[in-house]
């Protein structure tokens, strides 16, 4: 049996609730600390004054609490398309400015789907993308980190490797790696031991393999598989996420993984199925503690 010594964090907005009752919520739960979305509503950076980014770092702060990251995933096509990245990288800078105000250095998200084939349009548009992200990460003392989940674990080193730069990063998710790629989560921890700076303790279960590309959406990407996949999505049987220790997530591997990396960051909850969040981030608490 290992012994854990990293921090536990929690993903507010699991929690369902207005920000400031997930705080409260994960100061409940026994949390270190929290990450939370700031790319609408109230944490958008463009909704939050000086004084209310003071007053609610002060107020985080207050209940004995760290961020652990902020999130900056904008949906979509995430920087497939050129032609929306001049807005999405300007929006991912003002994310990255809020982090560091607010006294955190990471921001994670999702960049989209890296095509295989290095020729296809996106993959330049996501790789000119990240790579200015990445630099201005860098001269903030920050990292832009990439979730992993929708290719393989040597495809994001590939590409992470390609943009020289070490402003990019990766927030591993190794249930995003179990319920879509059928990858490793072990092997994957190993292989970008170089890039990790955060991640994200989530479970779940692959029921049937599907085409990452249909899942999360490459652009220009046709298939004649996509209405079949597309309806599986909907109803949930083509993976599924579970309350921490009910999927296929190896967490005695992983946490000995991120152990022999050297990995001394966040060990951060998402919960983003289930109709009781709070009841299953309480156990996913309890779960990691039971490796102290």
């Amino acid at each position: 049996m290992i012994t854990l010594n990293n921090k536990i964090g929690v993903i507010v907005d699991s929690f369902r609730m207005p920000v400031r009752e997930g705080l409260l919520k994960a100061k409940e739960v026994g949390a270190d600390g929290v990450q939370l979305y700031a790319v609408s509503g109230e944490m958008d950076p463009d909704n939050l004054s000086e004084s209310a980014r003071s007053e609610l770092k002060t107020y985080i702060a207050s209940l004995g609490l760290e961020i652990s990251a902020l999130c900056g995933d904008l949906g979509g096509h995430g920087f497939q398309d050129a032609n929306d990245n001049l807005i999405r990288i300007e929006k991912s800078k003002r994310i990255l400015d809020l982090a560091v105000e607010l006294g955190t250095n990471v921001v994670t998200t999702h960049i989209g789907i890296i095509p295989e084939d290095e020729s296809h349009p996106a993959y330049e548009a996501m790789q000119r993308a990240c790579s200015e992200l990445g630099s201005y990460a860098r001269s903030k003392d920050a990292f832009f980190a990439v979730e992993t989940g929708p290719e393989t674990a040597l495809s994001l080193k590939l590409f992470l490797d390609s943009l020289g730069t070490n402003g990019v990063s990766v927030n591993f998710d190794p249930a995003n790696m179990v319920m879509v790629t059928g990858d490793d989560p072990v092997a994957g921890v190993k292989l970008l031991k170089d890039y990790i700076v955060h991640t994200h303790v989530k479970d779940g279960i692959r029921l049937k393999a599907v085409d990452p590309r249909i899942v999360y959406g490459l652009i220009g990407f046709e298939s004649p598989e996509r209405e079949e996949t597309e309806k599986l999505l909907r109803a949930g049987e083509a993976f599924r996420e579970l309350p921490l220790g009910d999927g296929k997530v190896d967490f005695d591997a992983y946490f000995r993984a991120l152990q022999d990396i050297g990995y001394e960051g966040y060990l951060t909850i998402e919960r983003e199925a289930g109709d009781k969040p709070e009841v299953d981030i309480a156990k996913a608490v309890r779960f990691i503690r039971s490796f102290r």
